[in-house]
C-alpha cells in the first residue's frame, strides 16, 4: 500500500471511530430518574438503585445511560421535569419518592415507570392493585404507613412516664398524613396516651409546631411521612435538639443529624428493589406483570448521645433490638 493510500485509510479511521462511539452510546437504552431530592442528598439511595440495576446486568455509562432530574425539594418543578424526560423518550422512568411518581405517571401513560415510595400505591392511584398493576406502573413500596403506631410504640416504651404525645402531618400530602393520623391515633388510645395531631404544611410551620409542643408539654413527638419531612431531615433534628423534644422519625439519617430515634423499612433496600425492577423492564419485561414489591426489611436506630443530652436512659431490651447505636 502506497503511504498515502495508507494515510487516507489511517484517517477515515481517525473520524469513523469516534462516530461509531458516539453511535454506541447513544444506542444504550436511557433511564430518566426523577427525584424530589437534591443532587447530593443521601448518596448511598442512588448507590443502592444501581446496585439493583448491576443485579440484572446494566451498569451506568457501560450499557444504560442516566438522565437525572433534581427537584430539590420543590414539587412544583416535578411535572415539568417528567414531561421533559418523556418528551427526550427515555426508555424507563424511575421516580421517587410519591410526590415524583405521581408526577410521572401523570406525564406518560406508554413509557414504562418504576416507583419507590411510603405511601399506598393503590390508595393514590398509582396502581390498580399490587398483584397486577395494570397499565405502564410498577415498583416498591415501603411499610412506613403500616408501622407508623410502632414509633409511638418505640417512644413510648422510650419514654414510659410521657402520657402526652404529638404526631406531625403535612396536610398537603393527604394520603400519607391521613393514614398516619389514623393509625397513630389508634395506637395512641390503645396505649392510653393523649395524642394532639400538629401540621405543618412548609418549612416555615416548623417553628409554630415545636412552640406548641412546648406548651402542650408532649413528652415525645413522632414525625409522619412525605417528601416535606424527608427533604428536611436535618432541620427537624436540629429543631427537636433545641426545644428538647424526644422524637422518633423514619429514617436513619433523621438519627444521624442528631435526632433521637428512627425506626421503619429500609429505604435503601426499596432502592435497590427499584433498581432490579428498572432493569427487567429494560431487558423486556411489562410492569402490568410486575407485582409491586413491598420492602419489608424493618430497622430501627437509637443515637445514644442524643439520649444522654435529653437525660433518657435507653432500656436495656430496647438497645439490644437497635439495628445501630450511634454514639
Amino acid at each position: 500500500m502506497r503511504r498515502r493510500d495508507f494515510l487516507g485509510v489511517l484517517g477515515s479511521a481517525a473520524v469513523t471511530w469516534p462516530l461509531a462511539a458516539r453511535a454506541q452510546q447513544s444506542a444504550m437504552p436511557v433511564i430518566g430518574f426523577l427525584s424530589i431530592r437534591s443532587q447530593g442528598d443521601e448518596p448511598h439511595l442512588l448507590t443502592a438503585f444501581h446496585q439493583g440495576l448491576k443485579e440484572v446486568d446494566y451498569v451506568a455509562g457501560q450499557n444504560v445511560t442516566m438522565e437525572y432530574r433534581w427537584a430539590e425539594g420543590q414539587s412544583g418543578r416535578l411535572p415539568a421535569m417528567a414531561a421533559d424526560l418523556v418528551h427526550r423518550e427515555v426508555a424507563v422512568i424511575a421516580a421517587t419518592p410519591t410526590l415524583a411518581a405521581l408526577a410521572a405517571k401523570a406525564a406518560t401513560a406508554t413509557i414504562p415507570i418504576v416507583f419507590e415510595t411510603g405511601a399506598d400505591p393503590v390508595k393514590i392511584g398509582l396502581v390498580a392493585s399490587l398483584n397486577k398493576p395494570g397499565g405502564n406502573v410498577t415498583g416498591v413500596t415501603q411499610l412506613n404507613n403500616e408501622i407508623a403506631p410502632k414509633r409511638l410504640e418505640l417512644l413510648h416504651e422510650l419514654i414510659p412516664t410521657a402520657t402526652v404525645m404529638a404526631l406531625l402531618v403535612n396536610p398537603a400530602d393527604p394520603t400519607i398524613a391521613e393514614a398516619n393520623s389514623s393509625a397513630v391515633v389508634s395506637a395512641a388510645h390503645r396505649l392510653g396516651l393523649e395524642l394532639h395531631v400538629l401540621n405543618a404544611s412548609s418549612e416555615r410551620d416548623f417553628d409554630t409546631v415545636f412552640a406548641n409542643l412546648i406548651q402542650l408539654r408532649a413528652g415525645g413527638l413522632v414525625i409522619g411521612g412525605g417528601a416535606l419531612f424527608n427533604t428536611r431531615i436535618e432541620q427537624l433534628a436540629a429543631l427537636t435538639a433545641h426545644y428538647a423534644v424526644p422524637a422518633v422519625f423514619e429514617t436513619r439519617e433523621f438519627v444521624t443529624a442528631g435526632g433521637l430515634m428512627s425506626y421503619g423499612a429500609s429505604i435503601a433496600d426499596a432502592y435497590r428493589l427499584a433498581g432490579v425492577y428498572t432493569g427487567r423492564i429494560l431487558k423486556g419485561e411489562k410492569p402490568a406483570e410486575l407485582p409491586v414489591q413491598q420492602a419489608a426489611k424493618v430497622e430501627l436506630y437509637i443515637n445514644l448521645k442524643t439520649a444522654k443530652a435529653l437525660g433518657i436512659t435507653v432500656p436495656l431490651p430496647l438497645s439490644g433490638r437497635a439495628d445501630e447505636i450511634i454514639e
